[in-house]
């Protein structure tokens, strides 16, 4: 929800610039936004990368304990896993999938072609790891979209004013776009225990008092109680285009993260166990055909 009566103002604690690494064996591009490695300055999100990609893209990999939520910036990507589950998802869409228990899936570009994309990884607490698998598509155009003056929000998680968006979360979380028209003032309001995050993918725009331009992301930290209303502004700083931005916010989980490759738990026992699980079998296999084959 946007207003402009009197809240707390929020700041932005720190900005970073996203790391350019470059070709690999599955990537045309890859950038890390949300490096891994420092989850208490993220909680509750984990990691977050920009990939553009023709082929091979990503194929079958198996998750545990996390959620995983892929935004659609341009050119086509195809999902399939071993849970029945499969979707073209086409710019502006956003696919939710909840590892939970363990999932097998795959993304690469439709025929090969080309996708670009942003990938965050969103932490879940020790009772909801291992939920039941889930798979959302979240068309564009099912997205929670309003207009306010000099900004089109689209809401895809949690609530913003009277709208609510289409993700069903297994922890609150709000996440939207932001569109701002050129020179465009927003006052965007979050809870006070909530972290929030901005990423720009294109223009420039203060948030807070800071500068930040596209390829970076800014972070606000806690300032408050769950009930307590704080506003982050927006000032898109440009004058001849629009400013885009992802904006994320979620209330610290606050409990021990355990990582390694694909799996997200609470120890490294916990680790352990998963490996054990994907060899004995207990994800899943992974289907003979698929669409992109």
């Amino acid at each position: 929800m946007s207003e402009r009566t009197h809240r707390t103002a929020r700041r932005v604690d720190r900005v970073h610039d996203r790391i350019e690494i470059g070709a690999n064996a599955q990537s045309d591009n890859r950038m890390i936004i949300i490096p891994p490695g420092r989850p208490a300055l993220t909680d509750p999100f984990l990691v977050m990368g920009e990939e553009q990609f023709s082929r091979p893209g990503f194929d079958w990999h198996p998750h545990r304990g996390m959620e995983t939520i892929t935004m659609v910036l341009d050119g086509l990507l195809e999902h399939g896993d071993n849970k029945g589950n499969a979707g073209v998802l086409e710019p502006g869409d956003v696919q939710w999938m909840t590892a939970g228990h363990g999932i097998i899936h795959r993304e690469v570009a439709v025929r090969h072609e080309y996708a670009h994309i942003i990938q965050l990884w969103l932490n879940l607490p020790a009772d909801r790891k291992l939920s039941s698998s889930r798979y959302q598509d979240l068309r564009a155009s099912d997205h929670a979209a309003h207009s306010l003056p000099g900004a089109f929000v689209q809401v895809i998680s949690g609530h913003d004013g009277f709208v609510t968006g289409p993700a069903r979360n297994h922890w609150p979380v709000l996440g939207m776009l932001l569109t701002l028209d050129p020179q465009a003032d927003h006052q965007q309001l979050l809870p006070g225990d909530q972290r929030a995050f901005a990423y720009v993918i294109s223009g420039r725009a203060t948030i807070g008092s800071r500068m930040v331009r596209a390829g970076q992301i800014a972070w606000s930290d806690p300032v408050g109680e769950p009930n307590e209303p704080t506003t982050l502004r927006f000032a898109a700083a440009d004058s001849d285009r629009h400013t885009k931005i992802m904006l994320f916010a979620g209330r610290p989980i606050g409990q021990p993260v355990a990582a390694s490759g694909p799996f997200v738990m609470n120890s490294q026992a916990e680790i352990e166990k998963a490996y054990r699980d994907l060899r004995a079998g207990a994800f899943g296999t992974v289907p003979r055909l698929t669409s992109g084959k």
